[in-house]
């Protein structure tokens, strides 16, 4: 009866398919204690701009978000940094940055390192060249050198540990490692030395995103609602950039992507939605950060 239930919604929800699983590997009720929703709500950007700063701490005191991403080279890092010791609740991870993507505001390596850095010395804006962005502007085709990677990692690393002492992991923006596997097992290797390696994935966290390609805030709360409505057992990972719409982020954006303001004000929406909220506690969802991923 459970199974034919499942998979009728199966047709409606691509979650079903994995809530079917779930139970099915947990067998029949009453045989066991039902698995927990236990689910990672991650705001990347954090130190990028002041409304990225404000949007963090909102979606954590007022919202589900429990785990955020610092740029160490962030123009808005100093406030980020207190902000974060004012709320220890909160986990971090230092978001590791080698690349400047917008085009009103950069930031610098903060070590010399003249292979990742573009005539202002200032960090490219992409990794890989794009039909917006060449070879001329993405890390990926410059002769970049390692010693100069680990040496600007390391400064990252050790800067946002003296400032933000619940630092917990590492993360990469716009996903540098796959620069190279060397690029990967420096990254890992320094994880290690620091004292701050939690993998999401080996620990059993999966990915789980938008339904959809929601673009105003207003269907970004419905799409995020239906998703915590429908989440099945197990331990998920949702990942996005809060911020609000102020004039500092209607100044933010790249050729390909303008809407920054209102699209990453609908992420700060959704995640501080009163129904959203509801949801989480009716059902029992666990809100986590990658800390609490070590405790089963």
């Amino acid at each position: 009866m459970i199974a034919a239930m499942l998979l009728r919604l199966a047709r409606l929800s691509p979650l079903a398919l994995l809530a079917f699983a779930t139970l099915a590997g947990a067998g029949l009720p009453g045989t066991a204690a039902e698995p927990p929703i236990r689910l990672v709500v991650r705001g990347d950007d954090m130190g990028s701009s002041q409304a990225s700063n404000e949007a963090a701490v909102r979606c954590f005191r007022d919202g589900v978000m429990r785990d955020v991403e610092l740029m160490a080279v962030g123009p808005w890092f100093p406030q980020a940094a207190r902000l974060l010791r004012e709320n220890p609740g909160l986990d971090v991870g230092l978001h590791l940055a080698l690349t400047s993507e917008w085009d009103n505001v950069k930031w610098r390596p903060l070590t010399p390192a003249p292979s990742l850095v573009e005539p202002d010395g200032t960090f490219h804006p992409m990794i890989w060249p794009g039909p917006h962005y060449g070879k001329e502007r993405a890390l990926k085709e410059q002769p970049w050198k390692l010693d100069e990677i680990e040496r600007e990692l390391r400064a990252q690393i050790e800067l946002t540990k003296r400032e933000v002492p619940q630092l917990s992991h590492l993360s990469d923006h716009m996903g540098f490692q796959a620069l190279g596997p060397e690029v990967a097992a420096l990254v890992k290797r320094l994880a290690v030395e620091y004292q701050i390696d939690i993998d999401p994935e080996a620990l059993g966290a999966r990915p789980v995103g938008w339904y959809g390609k929601p673009q105003a805030p207003a269907d970004k709360v419905a799409s995020f609602t239906r998703l915590v409505e429908e989440l099945p057992p197990g331990t998920w990972l949702f990942v996005d950039h809060p911020a609000l719409d102020t004039p500092e982020m209607r100044a933010t954006g790249h050729v390909g992507y303008e809407r920054v303001a209102v699209d990453r004000q609908g992420v700060t929406d959704a995640w501080t939605s009163p129904a959203v909220k509801e949801i989480v506690k009716r059902r029992g969802i666990e809100l986590v950060g990658y800390k609490d991923l070590r405790r089963k």
